[in-house]
């Protein structure tokens, strides 16, 4: 025993040990893993920032080397002045080894340029600079024309470009990259703060590289600053630097001026300052009885003007004021502060020395040519002024003969040489101010229009992401927009066939920018882009900071998904000024989605493509806004050509690079993934109905009990006898106790159990009807006589009916209100009840009058609006319709105070032997009420499961046949091998349509109809390459 128990203790502990081994593996892959994200964060932040390390690292080198120079006594040249010129002969291997990519972001006109914290200029720069270098015989001048010869397959491969030629770049300044690539300078200093550098622990070296990047992107964070602390504030006073930054910061090239930062951090200093000087408690709006009374109120001057009393008023202008002292700073440390400025006094220096150079001579004749211009000028200035003393004397004379002859003038001549003086003195001074206003305006314009360098990009794809972003905020925020909108949903809105006035505007406003913007690409035209800019900067931000304060009454920094709204906007502002900045594409070729041939491409195309109207409307503008000789029949033809060639390309890269070896079956994971996931859908689809209407009953289904139930018992078509209602506390729910009693009555009767196991004691009800009238029977004499008379007589069938009405709240879901059926007895000639009846209206009788059979005990209330009874519970053999009886009461008034006149009213009691006194009194109704779907599916569960079947099983089940019906048709112009001829033809004429050629994008549009019309060469061009 003391041996098991030994075995037993070290067991225990041998367990705990592994126990606790394993909790530490699990700890140490824990860490490893979150040093290794550590790490993968560092790199790619180095990466972001790498432009701005080598940069640095080149500018660290030069301090260096002037220092060392410096110090050894040797002149002050430039440091790296014979490894910044590069050759031709140095560049071809380096560009030949590197991607075009590389290339492209590796050149720079200069060192210094190379410095600048955007990528985007440098490429602009660059781009420009190889345009000059390309040979005018280097650009395209036109497709060469081809034949679609049946028998040969050459002339199908002769669709190409004219000769290309060979591009040589010019000798320029290497980039800082290229120079710490190409570099053969060894410095021991660099390499030990490198070593020292990597020495560091790795939170010191992330938070390096997060410093990095705030360097590198210095100019955007300000950007951002600028945008938060005008979302915060939401004033006049923080509204001027965002409009300056969209206008004039984001268009200046290649970056903003040394005069845009310094009015930024003037008006943010002073800002600052008057916010400061407004906290002070004597002015009256500062008080706070005032501030309490305009607490809510957008509009308060002091608020809207940015001078409200309020704790952390300077946060973010201290914010953004250091971050403008920042930038500032490293423009300063990197020489590109006062660059611009001193390139323009250079450039005006240049321009006036060339307008006062003398023309160009020999050395040999320099000194007898300065003789004769030392001496013909000053010639020429005495005979100039000479002859100026002369004209004026001409004149003289002139004037005086012509005064001479002349009569003294009248007053009304003399008032009307005064009148038109004024106005010469006045249209003078209007036209100045005129044009003292549009020459700004004018070289505005022309700065922005008319620059030196630029490089043509596309960004209109991420604009119009974010036009489509702030067009779903738009959809689902909507309340937002309006003053009493907020507790509204837009289904339920729109379901009611009501548009929110709000919404109605946002959503044009929204739709129409993105038509506009759209347009404006197309036409590739710079200054209707940058009017449009313009208008919707100023639109917008007046719109949003004044007019919807005034629409919702709520303050602009209260409002949430207005501010989101804005912000987004505000990212589609950069980009528009960074379009206008560097310019509109040249050529415009195809979808923007249709430029890599993978799934993600293939996707987005298609769902694209499912939008609807979207790709029609896309087609018609296109055809609109762009020269071109096809009508639009024939545009929306090569449309869709390019769109199957482009699904047809991606599906052939998807063979190539997951190829399927010659007779291999298919792999299982491909079979049943793939096909399983097919199966799967086409049943939940066949099954969704019925699936559906069960979980709304069982699962989301809401119970709505009737809120009002009334019983109404006619005889005939007379006025009717009884009415009653039961709302409230006579609207009593089951509870289990019930529930259980119920089902042990019906435990012996399946089809009743069947139907009680459908409901649970949450979904029924038990209703307590009064068993006296509501309401007085206040029939006419006539009337009354006519009802006796047709009682007595045996001539007709008189029926005794019973209605009942259920009332729900529709708030809870369902789509019918009212719910009403009725029962009806027949009361045949000899019938006694009708004697019974009639003698009660004649007053000879005063016991009630039996009716059998007449109130259904067990009713159900569905969705629908009929409300029947419980055949499976109600039947007549089990007596389950109760036994009433009915009683006519009256009332004689004979009080002083009472009227001498007679009231009655019907009394209806259950008469069964197992009621108890206080139920005999009153009619019961259990009431099984059917659960509802909520209202937000309602749409789909208030029509049925055959509702459901019509609508939505038969259309999905024609969608699907289409995909696997008529294949046959579509098998010449989908199962193609190769795509590429027909690709690179649809590329042609969207080539040549850019370039103006419209002759030859016509025949070329002939040649594609032709090969669609001719499977022989369809077959040919689409065959694989040898």
């Amino acid at each position: 025993e003391e041996e098991e128990e030994e075995e037993e203790e070290e067991e225990e502990i041998q367990s705990k040990g592994n126990a606790i081994q394993r909790l530490t593996y699990i700890l140490r892959f824990l860490w490893v893993l979150f040093l290794a994200m550590v790490d993968g964060l560092t790199q790619w932040l180095n990466t972001v920032a790498k432009q701005y390390l080598d940069t640095f690292t080149v500018l660290w080198i030069e301090r260096y080397l002037l220092t060392q120079k410096l110090a050894q006594g040797e002149g002050m040249q430039e440091p790296l002045a014979d490894f910044n010129e590069t050759s031709d002969d140095d560049n071809r291997p380096q560009q030949q080894n590197m991607d075009p990519e590389e290339i492209t972001a590796g050149s720079s006109p200069q060192l210094n340029t190379a410095t600048s914290n955007s990528e985007e200029e440098q490429e602009a720069l660059v781009t420009c600079d190889k345009r000059k270098a390309l040979p005018e015989s280097s650009k395209i001048t036109g497709i060469e024309e081809q034949s679609l010869a049946v028998d040969s397959l050459e002339s199908a491969e002769s669709v190409t470009v004219s000769e290309e030629t060979n591009v040589y770049p010019i000798a320029r300044t290497k980039t800082a990259s290229e120079l710490l690539i190409s570099s053969h300078y060894y410095v021991e200093e660099l390499e030990e703060s490198e070593k020292f550098y990597d020495s560091q622990n790795r939170l010191l070296k992330l938070l390096f590289a997060m410093y990095y990047v705030v360097a590198a992107k210095s100019e955007l964070a300000c950007y951002f600053i600028i945008i938060l602390n005008n979302m915060t504030s939401a004033s006049v006073i923080t509204l001027f630097l965002p409009i300056l930054m969209f206008l004039w910061a984001m268009l200046s090239i290649p970056r903003p001026s040394k005069r845009f930062w310094m009015t930024a951090i003037i008006y943010t200093e002073v800002m600052v300052v008057i916010k400061y000087l407004f906290q002070f408690g004597f002015f009256p709006w500062n008080s706070p009885h005032v501030a309490l009374l305009y607490e809510d109120k957008p509009f308060f001057p002091p608020r809207i003007l940015g001078l409200e009393k309020k704790e952390s008023y300077v946060k973010y202008d201290l914010i953004q004021l250091l971050a403008l002292l920042f930038h500032q700073s490293l423009l300063k440390r990197y020489g590109l502060w006062d660059d611009q400025e001193d390139q323009k006094k250079k450039d005006n220096v240049k321009d006036k020395e060339a307008m006062q150079k003398p023309p160009a001579v020999n050395l040999d004749d320099a000194a007898a040519e300065d003789d004769h211009i030392s001496v013909v000028q000053p010639a020429q200035e005495v005979e100039k002024s000479g002859f100026l003393f002369r004209r004026r004397k001409q004149t003289k004379v002139k004037e005086s003969s012509s005064r001479k002859p002349r009569k003294k003038h009248t007053k009304k001549e003399k008032a009307s040489k005064k009148l038109r003086d004024f106005w010469m003195k006045l249209k003078n001074f209007l036209f100045k101010m005129v044009q003292s206003i549009c020459r700004p305006l004018r070289n505005y314009f022309n700065s922005v229009l008319h620059t030196k360098y630029r490089a043509a990009t596309d960004v209109y794809a991420l604009m119009f992401l974010a036009d489509v972003v702030d067009f779903v905020i738009i959809i689902f925020g909507f309340w937002a927009f309006g003053k009493h909108s907020a507790a509204a949903d837009i289904a339920s809105t729109l379901s009611d066939d009501q548009v929110p006035e709000a919404f109605l505007v946002m959503v044009l406003v929204q739709f129409s920018t993105m038509v506009i913007d759209r347009a404006l690409y197309l036409r590739k035209t710079l200054l209707g882009k940058l009017v449009f800019q313009i208008i919707l900067v100023l639109g917008i931000h007046f719109w949003m900071f004044f007019i919807l304060p005034a629409v919702t009454e709520r303050m602009f920094n209260q409002n949430t998904v207005v501010q989101l709204w804005y912000f987004v906007k505000c990212i589609y502002f950069a980009l528009s000024a960074y379009q206008i900045r560097c310019g509109y594409p040249t050529r415009i070729l195809g979808n923007f989605l249709t430029k890599k041939y993978n799934h993600v491409n293939l996707f987005l195309f298609q769902g694209f493509r499912l939008v609807p109207f979207l790709v029609e409307l896309r087609a018609v503008m296109d055809w609109v806004c762009t020269d071109t000789t096809l009508s639009l029949s024939n545009w929306m033809c090569v449309e869709d050509i390019y769109a199957n060639i482009f699904i047809i390309k991606c599906s052939r890269e998807t063979e190539k690079r997951y190829p399927q070896p010659k007779g291999q079956k298919k792999k299982k994971i491909v079979k049943y993934g793939m096909g399983g996931l097919i199966i799967l859908f086409l049943i939940c689809i066949i099954w969704f109905p019925l699936l559906f209407m069960s979980l709304v009953r069982s699962v989301v289904g809401v119970v709505n009990h009737p809120v009002d139930v009334t019983v109404t018992v006619k005889l005939g078509g007379y006025q009717p006898l009884f009415t009653m209602s039961a709302q409230q506390h006579s609207l009593k729910p089951f509870d289990q106790k019930d529930y259980d009693n119920l089902c042990s009555m019906f435990e012996r009767n399946p089809a009743a159990m069947q139907f009680i196991s459908l409901y649970g004691y949450k979904d029924i009800m038990t209703a307590h009807i009064e068993g006296s009238s509501g309401s007085l029977w206040s029939v006419s004499p006539p009337s009354r006589q006519a009802m006796i008379a047709e009682l007595k007589s045996n001539e007709s069938v008189m029926t005794l009916r019973l209605m009942w009405n259920f009332q729900r709240n529709l708030s809870l879901g369902g789509v019918h209100e009212h719910a009403s059926e009725k029962h009806n007895i027949d009361l045949e000639p000899e019938n006694p009840v009708r004697e019974q009846l009639a003698g009660l209206l004649l007053g000879t009788r005063k016991e009630p009058v039996l009716i059998s059979h007449m109130l259904p005990k067990y009713i159900r209330a569905p969705n629908g609006p009929d409300a029947n009874p419980v055949e499976q519970m109600n039947s007549e053999l089990d007596n389950n319709y109760l036994n009433v009886t009915m009683e006519l009461q009256r009332h004689v008034g004979r009080n002083a105070n009472d009227s001498d006149g007679m009231v009655e009213w019907w009394v209806i009691q259950t008469k069964t032997e197992e009621c108890k006194q206080n139920e005999c009194n009153e009619l019961q109704m259990v009431i099984f009420s059917d659960k509802v779907s909520p209202p937000s599916l309602g749409f789909l569960a208030g029509h049925g499961i055959m509702g459901l079947y019509i609508s939505i099983v038969l259309v999905v089940g024609k969608f699907v046949r289409g995909f696997f019906s008529e294949i046959s048709y579509s098998i010449m112009f989908e199962e193609l091998p190769c795509v590429n001829r027909i690709l690179k033809l649809c590329h042609d004429i969207f080539l040549v349509r850019e370039n103006g050629e419209l002759e030859v994008e016509e025949e070329l549009y002939a040649k594609l109809i032709f090969l669609y019309r001719s499977p022989e060469t369809m077959i040919k061009w689409t065959r694989e390459k040898d």
